[in-house]
């Protein structure tokens, strides 16, 4: 049993590493293009109007994956205990 345990650990360690990865590189994709299409925006109310709608997307996307992380970590045994089972499976399927 202590396998399996270090197994669903070891995928949701590796889960939660790339749900953040993505993360961080939507916010720097974000801040690249801001960054390089700053002088195309119209002046004024415009450019206000892109930044709260650039904040909006970086905000909402980081709070969607923070929940989808705390829900994997509640339900981690379930959801990555099929997992293992589905692969430990298929693994047997093919020898």
């Amino acid at each position: 049993m202590s396998d399996l345990k270090d197994r669903v650990e070891a995928m949701y360690r590796r889960d939660v590493i790339v749900a953040w990865a993505f993360v961080i590189g939507l916010w720097f994709a974000v801040i690249f293009v801001m960054m390089a299409t700053w002088n195309l925006a119209p002046e004024g109310q415009w450019r206000t109007i892109l930044m709260i709608g650039g904040a909006a997307v970086l905000l909402f996307n980081t709070a969607s994956i923070g929940a989808m992380v705390k829900h994997y970590k509640e339900d981690k045994d379930f959801i990555y205990g099929l997992d293992i089972k589905h692969l430990d499976e298929m693994r047997g399927r093919r020898h």
